[in-house]
């Protein structure tokens, strides 16, 4: 919930950003057509929910829909966001997610307004295994990939659930940063655990203690940002990314993501990663890797192409 107090820098500082009008309920059906070709078909649920989801087979796409406050997180939001990631880990028919903003901004953190409307004494849970972080899904440990889709603002908590994405696919014009730096709120959803680990511990200290605006490039050089793309084309390209991911061999792939994932936090020594890599490896080549090898015998994947 770090972005709190930079919504009334915003205030100060852009008091004229403009609303969008998110009161109406309506459904769209869209189409999707990825690089190959495929035409994938959704339906956006409605408007007046904070965050939405749309299907594209195995892919789901989830948004935080409160633009009018550049997708602030309130704690319905949060909820609603740790339920949807949850609802998608669990899902044996999706296999990638993207998690973007409607409207232009990824997401400008916490939500200011329904702070300062709670005079009382903010009451969080102190084990944090125990309950949701306050931006909502940043406490989770997903079982398969997602990818953020950046636009805009991600910024402060905005930031934090960036960073619990696998990828970040971002705008040219896109501002990361923690920008909560200069009015003292702290770091309280992964953001001083993550960053470290994604960039490095100096480049992330330089971010956490002078808390300047990170652009696309910048992003990029640092290992913040995966993708740089043209503005407005985030979502599209995190979604082919999502599709190509999908269509490789789940287990196989799973199993080399929770591998890398624990020899990068949990794993006490060099031999426990080693090891962990290779108890979770070996059922999974019986299972996937002889098909595999039978497929490029027969003439597939040579010369590396992917399909």
């Amino acid at each position: 919930m770090a972005f709190v107090v930079f919504w009334r820098w915003r205030l100060f500082t852009d008091a004229a950003f403009k609303t969008t009008n998110v009161g109406q309920t309506y459904l769209v059906h869209k189409s999707y057509s990825t690089s190959g070709g495929t035409e994938r078909t959704s339906i956006v649920s409605s408007a007046r929910q904070n965050v939405v989801s749309e299907r594209h087979g195995s892919v789901v796409a989830v948004a935080i829909n409160r633009p009018q406050v550049r997708n602030a997180v309130d704690r319905e939001t949060a909820r609603r966001l740790l339920d949807e990631l949850k609802t998608f880990d669990s899902d044996v028919q999706l296999s990638v997610a993207v998690l973007h903003g409607k409207g232009g901004n990824f997401c400008a953190g916490y939500d200011l307004k329904e702070l300062a409307n709670h005079t009382a004494a903010l009451k969080l849970e102190q084990d944090v295994t125990k309950s949701p972080g306050p931006m909502g899904p940043s406490r989770l440990q997903l079982s398969k990939p997602l990818i953020a889709a950046v636009s805009g603002y991600a910024v402060a908590g905005g930031l934090e659930l960036a960073l619990l994405a696998d990828l970040r696919v971002v705008e040219e014009s896109a501002i990361m940063g923690v920008f909560c730096r200069r009015f003292g709120v702290p770091l309280i959803d992964g953001g001083t655990v993550r960053l470290p680990r994604l960039i490095g511990l100096s480049r992330a200290l330089d971010l956490i203690l002078t808390g300047p605006p990170v652009g696309a490039q910048e992003a990029l050089a640092f290992g913040l940002a995966n993708r740089v793309v043209p503005d407005g084309q985030g979502l599209q390209v995190a979604l082919e990314l999502a599709e190509q991911i999908s269509s490789f061999p789940q287990l196989c792939l799973r199993g080399d993501r929770a591998s890398a994932i624990y020899s990068s936090y949990d794993a006490p020594s060099f031999s426990k990663a080693m090891q962990y890599e290779f108890d979770h490896g070996v059922p999974v080549a019986q299972s996937e890797a002889v098909a595999g090898a039978a497929r490029f015998s027969s003439g597939a994947g040579r010369g590396g192409k992917f399909s």
